[in-house]
């Protein structure tokens, strides 16, 4: 039985992970979860189902939190039975409260252990870098960590593997690697020290206004943003998905996974989502990873690499017709994966300049404090003023992180 730790338990990720772990009863032990306690009701009766030894709440009200949640335990307790714990008494968890709870909580694992990072943003990276610490293995759905923590992730690393992706698209590509001859881990380098990968198939759905033009973008409201035509997803995703941003930040997470250059790694249009993304071999051959447009496939690939657990999702059904569609990305409306390429040759922080700026232009976006074409604009103009730092330290990372969100809300401030 594989021991599990949810970070973000509350979130789209979180709940899509608890749902698997109870559809396999006897295969998980579910030993933590945190939240950030906007939902603590709902947190309350994840917990009193699964009985995990340790909840995590990562706020600056951690403490009254605390309070609500345990009379919210003793109520949800006496209403819920689990089907995975038995319960003697009263269940009473241990709570961790404050900012680096979930840093705790991560810090708890073992090598044994599966932490799922489903926090969202840049504040995911201390929890990332506990957990690798740990010696567990890291599913990680918070690419912004990695993203932000660039080098820094990758030395916290203890053995190779021991990041699996659960992004959908670097999930494909870890399964096309995996079908390399020369696998060993998710590397693109064979036994020789030789790359068997020519290129990375990035995929991307285009999102709401794929076919627009610049000036077509004028006017686009957060109502019109936020309705994706395939995923649902939580508000920053999916405006990001809108922009092409997480496209750019999926492109700068491929090249730190996989160690393949910004340059071999192709962006493509596919509004069907249904590749997922792939792999282009060096003798010619593309392996590409389908599947219907359901993140349940690669949580699951992620909570118990490298087995698969069984009936996950429905297949795709090839007994009629359909049509898949690949597009070049108009890099002219959407530059935001240019900008991506350029933050990571510019240096080794600009990654997390790009991300912790965009954070807050797409809040200023949702609070109409910005326009949409203001968003990757005024990213621009913040890579651009951005002093680099090569193999920057933590509190390097975080220094740029604070600079460039400063600097953004200076550029909301004098917005419109």
């Amino acid at each position: 039985m594989r021991e599990v730790f949810i970070l973000g338990s509350t979130g789209s990720i979180g709940t899509q992970a608890l749902e698997l772990i109870a559809n396999n009863p006897g295969r998980f032990c579910l030993r933590g979860l945190s939240a950030g306690g906007a939902n603590l009701a709902l947190l309350a009766r994840q917990a009193a189902r699964f009985h995990p030894d340790t909840i995590a709440i990562c706020a600056d009200k951690g403490k009254e939190f605390a309070s609500v949640l345990t009379q919210l335990l003793a109520n949800a307790d006496e209403e819920e039975t689990s089907p995975l714990a038995v319960t003697v008494g009263k269940y009473r968890p241990e709570i961790l409260t404050g900012e680096k709870a979930s840093s705790q909580l991560a810090a708890q694992a073992s090598c044994d252990s599966v932490v799922l990072n489903g926090i969202t943003g840049g504040v995911g990276l201390e929890p990332t870098l506990a957990a690798l610490e740990s010696g567990a293995t890291l599913a990680l759905a918070n690419k912004e960590s990695l993203i932000v923590g660039g080098a820094l992730v990758k030395a916290a690393c203890r053995r190779p593997g021991q990041i699996v992706p659960v992004d959908s698209e670097h999930s494909a590509i870890a399964q096309a690697l995996a079908s390399g001859v020369h696998h060993k881990g998710l590397t693109s380098v064979n036994q020789d020290g030789r790359s068997e990968v020519s290129q990375i198939i990035l995929t991307a759905s285009g999102g709401p206004f794929r076919g627009k033009k610049r000036a077509d973008l004028a006017e686009v409201n957060a109502q019109q943003a936020l309705n994706h035509p395939t995923w649902s997803m939580g508000p920053v995703v999916t405006i990001n998905s809108s922009t092409l941003v997480n496209k750019g930040l999926e492109l700068i997470e491929a090249h730190l996974l996989f160690d393949v250059a910004p340059e071999s790694i192709v962006p493509v249009i596919h509004p069907q989502s249904i590749v997922h993304s792939g792999v282009t071999w060096r003798d010619g051959a593309t392996v590409l990873q389908a599947s219907p447009p359901d993140m349940r496939l690669p949580i699951a690939l992620g909570l118990d690499w490298p087995t698969r657990l069984d009936n996950t999702v429905t297949p795709l059904d090839f007994t009629v017709t359909q049509q898949w569609q690949f597009e070049p990305v108009d890099h002219e409306t959407f530059p935001a994966i240019k900008l991506a390429r350029q933050a990571v040759a510019s240096s080794s922080s600009h990654p997390a300049v790009y991300n912790a700026a965009n954070e807050v232009f797409v809040a200023a976006f949702l609070q109409e404090k910005l326009s949409y074409l203001q968003i990757v604009d005024s990213l621009a103009q913040v890579l651009s003023e951005h002093t680099g730092v090569d193999n920057p330290d933590l509190g390097q990372i975080m220094a740029a992180q604070t600079w460039a969100k400063t600097k953004a809300q200076e550029i909301v401030m004098n917005a419109r």
